[in-house]
Order: structure tokens, then C-alpha cells, then sequence
């Protein structure tokens, strides 16, 4: 009887000791591993599929641990794994919901050919399966822009976190979503000539940086074609080589005479859409453009740009601008 307790005493002491080993001794998984848990799955399933990963050194245990924890709900979705970490500290993350993501800036003024690099840059899809979606999805915007080619202008620029698995598909649905967020946030709602808004407002994103202005650069455009004067904005030129695929980081004299109806030196009024993805600001600027009777702007030294209302003022401009006193031309 003696000989019986104390086997059970040793066994005991061995499961104990098993237990504390297996649940507190930190598992390496050798590398960056990912382990994807589906919604609804049961945590025996959660415990095979981190000990088949790797991740843990028993699922045995991690059922223990789980029924000690109170049976705490474990989040479905893809955990990445890559230095030691003990079963707390995978349960802690699981109940925690700490999924894997990758974080994409979308700055103000990038294009759909921008962003779609970014997405590349990042793993998460190609550059040519983000730019077939971004053409083929534009039934995503129609109830506010039926003339939407695709979607650019509505790629909204934000940071955005993503899953590593989402589809091309998901990533410009939720930029979109975040461009509804903000459109409404302004007023602008479907009814309202959105193509024409956004349009206005992806070109003068790309004209200047500075916020402030932007109102006022807006009221630019707007004087030039209530006179059927040209646009003449050069982001629209570049935007129509880049459609054709012949754009390689400068305009040349044979892209100001390509025949694209964004080529705005060639064609008067607005392009036939957007050609970059603005911010708010810029939306806000072509809803409200500033009052002004200016028909002319060139870049000074200090960041903005100096306007001019009549030919022979925007020349002198441009006279201070080629003296040095501030790179760009408009």
C-alpha cells in the first residue's frame, strides 16, 4: 500500500513537473511561423494546430491551461510566431486577439499605381492583381459616381492594417469605406456631382502640398474653365503616360502632345476622371473653392505659390521663378 501512494506521489510529482515544463518552458518555432485559426474552432482543435505549428510543446497542456483560465473565448485569425514565447504567453494572445497585420501608408495624392506599389511592397498582393481590382471594382463607388472608371480618387489615403490573406478586392473596399467615412463627414453624398468634385480635387492635391492654399488653387481651375481656358496641369500629363505605360519619371515634350483626353494641354475642362487619390483637404477645397479671379499660379520659395489674374503678372512670376526664388512651374 506504502509502495502504491508512493508511486502516486512520484507520479504526481512527474505530471507537475511535465505540466510546469511544458506550459512555462519558452518553444522557439524555429523561423517566422504562421498559424491561421478558423472562426468557430474548438479549442482542441486551437491546441493540435499550435503543437503541429510548433508553437507549443504539448496541446495536452494548453488544455489544461485553458480549462484553469476560466475557459476564456481564444480569437480566430492568422498569429505569426517568431521568437520563444511560453503557453501563457501564446494564450494571452490568442484571448487577446494579437493577429498578424501589415501596416500600408497611403499618403495624400498617391495614385492607383502608387498605392498598388505600396501593396506590393508589402506582401499582401502584386501590383498588377491591385490595379484589377482597383479597374474591375468600380461598382463599389457607382451610387456616387456612375461615370467611375475605377476607383481611382476613392482609394482614400489613410494607414491602413491589414491581414496577410485579404484579397485585392478587400484592400480597396476598405478604402473605399474610408473615403465614404469622410465624404459624409464633408456632406458630399450621392446626388452631388462627385465625379466632378473628386476630379477637381485629385488635381489640386497633386498642384500643391500646402493645405492652405489649396482653396484658393482650386478657385484657379475652377475661373479657367468658366472662361474655356485649358487646365494645363502637368500631374495630368503624367497621369495619361501612365496609362499608356510610357511614363518614366519625367515628361518629355512627346508627352504634352500625347493624344489622351487626361492630357490636359491638349484637351480643355477636366479630365475624363480622377488622377490621384485626395485628401480631405483637397475634397473640402473643390466643394468650397476660394472667390478669386485668378486664372494663374506659379511655385515661390517658400512652399506655396504666387497667383497671378492676368498673363503678364504670371510671367513676372515666372521671371522670379527662374531667377531661383522657387522651383516648379504652373
Amino acid at each position: 500500500m506504502k509502495a502504491f501512494f508512493k508511486l502516486v506521489v512520484v507520479g504526481g510529482l512527474a505530471a507537475s513537473l511535465w505540466l510546469v515544463y511544458a506550459l512555462g518552458d519558452p518553444k522557439s518555432p524555429g523561423g517566422q511561423t504562421f498559424v491561421s485559426l478558423k472562426p468557430g474552432s474548438s479549442t482542441r482543435a486551437i491546441a493540435n494546430e499550435l503543437a503541429r505549428a510548433g508553437v507549443i510543446h504539448s496541446s495536452g497542456a494548453f488544455l489544461v491551461l485553458h480549462a484553469f483560465a476560466g475557459r476564456r473565448m481564444l480569437k480566430a485569425g492568422e498569429y505569426a510566431f517568431d521568437r520563444p514565447a511560453n503557453a501563457f504567453e501564446i494564450y494571452d494572445r490568442l484571448e487577446r486577439g494579437d493577429v498578424y497585420r501589415k501596416t500600408v501608408v497611403v499618403p495624400e495624392g498617391f495614385n492607383m499605381f502608387d498605392v498598388a506599389l505600396a501593396l506590393e511592397a508589402a506582401k499582401l498582393c502584386t501590383r498588377e492583381e491591385f490595379l484589377a481590382a482597383a479597374r474591375s471594382d468600380a461598382a463599389l463607388v457607382s451610387d456616387l459616381d456612375p461615370q467611375a472608371r475605377s476607383l481611382e480618387g476613392y482609394l482614400f489615403p489613410d494607414t491602413y492594417s491589414f491581414g496577410r490573406n485579404q484579397k485585392p478586392h478587400d484592400l480597396a473596399a476598405a478604402m473605399v469605406k474610408r473615403f465614404r467615412k469622410e465624404a459624409a463627414a464633408l456632406g458630399l453624398k450621392p446626388g452631388d456631382d462627385v465625379h466632378r468634385i473628386v476630379t477637381l480635387a485629385s488635381i489640386v492635391e497633386k498642384e500643391t502640398a500646402a493645405p492652405s492654399e489649396r482653396p484658393l488653387v482650386a478657385s484657379v481651375f475652377v475661373n479657367r474653365l468658366k472662361v474655356g481656358m485649358g487646365l494645363a496641369t502637368d500631374p495630368s500629363v503624367i497621369y495619361a503616360a501612365l496609362l499608356a505605360g510610357r511614363y518614366n519619371g519625367v515628361i518629355h515634350q512627346s508627352d504634352l502632345a500625347f493624344d489622351s483626353p487626361y492630357n490636359t494641354y491638349r484637351y480643355a475642362g477636366l479630365p475624363p476622371g480622377p488622377i490621384a487619390n485626395p485628401g480631405r483637404a483637397s475634397l473640402d477645397a473643390a466643394m468650397h473653392p476660394a472667390r478669386s479671379d485668378y486664372l494663374y499660379f506659379v511655385a515661390n520659395n517658400q512652399g506655396g505659390h504666387n497667383f497671378a489674374r492676368t498673363l503678364d503678372e504670371h510671367n513676372h512670376n515666372v521671371v522670379i521663378y527662374r531667377q531661383g526664388m522657387g522651383p516648379g512651374k504652373r
